[in-house]
């Protein structure tokens, strides 16, 4: 099946999706043979339900959030091709200094993370959204009063306009000292 798997990605698809998204060609094919150990029904997508097979992600407490960042880019369509999951994959590429990638780059890892928060799609973080993420996250092992005022007090640290909310600009400003490109990486093997 891996050989079946390496067989299926032609080397100019590989080499568009290297430089859109800064993958080595042996990193693709590892995540091609991944990808289509994860397609069940052998369609060349994937579906919501595949991603959540995956355990990592069926037990995290925004598992179902991680998964529809995969689903971001077309809403209508309820599956992800190859190429669409290498996109998301890439914001998690460690940044290269010498190497300039968009996909990875600190602004779109903020703006894949301001997405987690943003329930809504509105571009903007209430207070209600940034408690259901942070209810999400800690369950019931903290009291709605805290969580609340966990929230509360978020927002009022970043919230800069006074409107009760926060929207990207006051999110990149609020964590300008979080080392995101450290923390929004995963070591992908060569």
């Amino acid at each position: 099946m891996g050989n079946r798997s390496s067989l299926l990605l032609q080397e100019e698809e590989i080499a568009q999706i290297s430089e859109e998204t800064g993958f080595n060609a042996n990193q693709i094919e590892r995540l091609y043979s991944r990808f289509t150990s994860l397609d069940r029904g052998d369609c060349g997508t994937l579906s919501r339900e595949d991603f959540l097979r995956i355990p990592e992600l069926a037990i995290n407490p925004l598992g179902e959030r991680i998964v529809n960042s995969f689903f971001q880019e077309d809403q209508s369509n309820d599956r992800v091709n190859f190429k669409q999951f290498m996109r998301v994959l890439a914001h998690f590429r460690p940044i290269k200094k010498n190497k300039e990638n968009k996909l990875n780059s600190r602004e779109e890892k903020l703006r894949y993370a301001f997405k987690m928060y943003d329930l809504d799609n509105d571009d903007l973080i209430s207070k209600n959204e940034l408690l259901a993420i942070l209810h999400m996250m800690v369950g019931a092992n903290i009291s709605d009063e805290q969580l609340t005022s966990i929230a509360e007090r978020t927002i009022s640290e970043a919230d800069e306009d006074g409107d009760q909310m926060i929207s990207f600009e006051e999110f990149c400003k609020a964590l300008q000292r979080t080392d995101v490109e450290q923390k929004m990486s995963i070591r992908f093997l060569n």
